[in-house]
């Protein structure tokens, strides 16, 4: 009854208990399996839904291999969630469990650049794809061509890279030190962004998110089990002060091509009725400026990145330029799987390693039945 009639358990906290428990004590061991299939997959990504594929084909005995562009396997999990969230010895320890049990990681590797879709039908019996939806939501207001303004996951990977002592762009240009900074968009990735430059020695750092503010307790439009709609606090929010909600940034202000301000305003959100969705009105009278040097825009993602694999075999795209895949995970190609956010569009963690191991079923399904 937790989450009807009380405050529910905090599961998350209870799960990281019990693993941190099991790798201390020893029970958590590589587990190869008894006996290996001659089929081979490929699987091109190595983030969450990637790594789901790869653990459920290795434990049922497939030989898995994983391409991954970047130079660690981990995807969003390495690069897009910052230490202070995520700490990256928790990944590192999970792909060294899956090296151990028999998955072999190819990294700094572009699939469909440095090797291409004919190598990888005729080393696999299965290919799955898996490369995230990266491409983020862009701000057309007036002035965006300043310098000053750049993407959020940008900002955070350029963070994650130096502390793993990878190569970074150089210049100052992505650090917020000193800087005055202004983070757009008030989901999980703008409160990365808010923890990310307080750590890095921001001058100041404000929040903005177009929405209205959540109610702090559930709504009865939402009950049970619905999910609901609740005012969430992260770490960041805490060390920082609370998301300024309901406005909208209207135009980016500044001299010799940099940024120096922001135009603002309150809005509220009306609906035209007719089922149609609820839009954001200005409110008369509430304009303001926000001084900034630095704009990080964390509106979300639009759709997956360009892919050659897919545009080379003509896959089919769904709604928002996802990966369009049928039941079981299977593109239109045959023997090609799609898993994760290329196939759901941006979403959880969760959702994604639930994903890729429905993907890995599906592919199962497939190599039993050739």
């Amino acid at each position: 009854m937790a989450g009807i009639v009380v405050e529910p358990v905090t599961i998350r906290q209870i799960e990281l208990a019990i693993v941190e428990i099991g790798f201390e004590r020893g029970y958590i061991l590589p587990d190869p399996p008894k006996a290996r299939s001659r089929k081979r997959v490929g699987i091109v990504g190595s983030g969450p839904a990637g790594l789901a594929v790869a653990d459920s084909l290795n434990r049922a005995g497939y030989s898995v291999t994983v391409y991954e562009s970047d130079l660690q396997p981990g995807g969003i999990l390495r690069y897009g969630i910052p230490d202070f969230k995520l700490e990256k010895w928790v990944v590192k320890r999970r792909v060294r469990l899956m090296e151990e049990q028999g998955v072999l990681f190819e990294t700094g590797i572009r699939v469909g650049e440095d090797i291409s879709y004919r190598y990888l039908t005729r080393h696999f019996d299965a290919v799955c794809l898996a490369c995230g939806s990266r491409r983020p939501r862009d701000i057309r207001i007036p002035g965006r061509e300043l310098k000053g303004i750049f993407f959020a996951m940008d900002y955070l990977t350029r963070q994650n890279r130096i502390i793993a002592g990878e190569k970074a762009t150089p210049g100052d240009e992505l650090s917020a030190k000193g800087r005055k900074v202004v983070v757009i968009g008030g989901g999980d990735t703008g409160s990365d962004c808010v923890g990310t430059a307080l750590r890095q020695g921001a001058s100041g750092v404000a929040q903005l998110e177009i929405l209205s503010k959540p109610p702090v307790t559930r709504s009865e439009k939402t009950p049970w089990p619905m999910w609901p709609l609740l005012l969430r606090k992260t770490h960041a929010h805490e060390e920082a002060e609370e998301p300024r909600w309901g406005v909208m940034t209207k135009e980016f202000l500044g001299n010799n091509g940099r940024l120096e301000k922001l135009r603002c305003a309150e809005v509220q959100w009306e609906g035209p009725g007719n089922g149609a969705p609820a839009v954001p009105r200005e409110i008369p009278g509430t304009e303001f400026v926000l001084e900034a040097d630095l704009v990080l825009v964390a509106m979300g993602f639009e759709r997956p990145e360009r892919n050659p694999i897919v545009e080379s075999l003509g896959l089919e795209e769904a709604g928002r330029g996802n990966l369009k895949v049928g039941p079981g995970g299977m593109t239109g190609a045959a023997g090609v799987f799609g898993a994760g956010d290329m196939c759901l569009g941006q979403s959880l963690v969760v959702r994604a390693i639930a994903d890729g191991r429905s993907a890995a079923q599906g592919i199962r399904k497939y190599l039993e039945g050739i």
